[in-house]
């Protein structure tokens, strides 16, 4: 299973930004989609997570401002971001997993497929 995290770039606090992981070589419609960041010296967060079944879930820092969202014909996950903010810079990944737990994972142990990341840079 192969993801490519692309959309990344440069913006202005207040800004918008559209990031989408492409995945191949497996089953995307079975896979729970993920979100995760990670800025310089900190550790890799969960930003937030959209199911097998469409569920949504977002880490505080992102509620009302990040929007998830799949297109299983297209093999692609989304991660619409709104009125961003300088502690949004960080490299963004995408990560997927087969679904089969009850709950949303939450951490990246919870994930088996990763992306590249992709930069997120927003300025003040």
């Amino acid at each position: 299973v192969q993801l490519q995290a692309s959309g990344g770039g440069l913006v202005q606090t207040g800004g918008s930004l559209g990031l989408s992981c492409a995945v191949s070589g497996g089953t995307f419609r079975n896979y729970d989609m993920a979100w995760f960041r990670q800025a310089p010296g900190k550790e890799r967060e969960f930003v937030g997570a959209i199911t097998n079944s469409d569920g949504t879930w977002c880490a505080d820092s992102a509620k009302g401002r990040f929007v998830l969202a799949r297109d299983n014909a297209k093999n692609t996950a989304y991660l619409q971001m709104f009125r961003l903010k300088p502690e949004d810079t960080a490299v963004y990944y995408c990560a997927a997993d087969r679904g089969t737990r009850s709950t949303v994972g939450l951490t990246t142990s919870d994930y088996a497929y990763w992306g590249q990341g992709t930069q997120v840079t927003v300025s003040s």
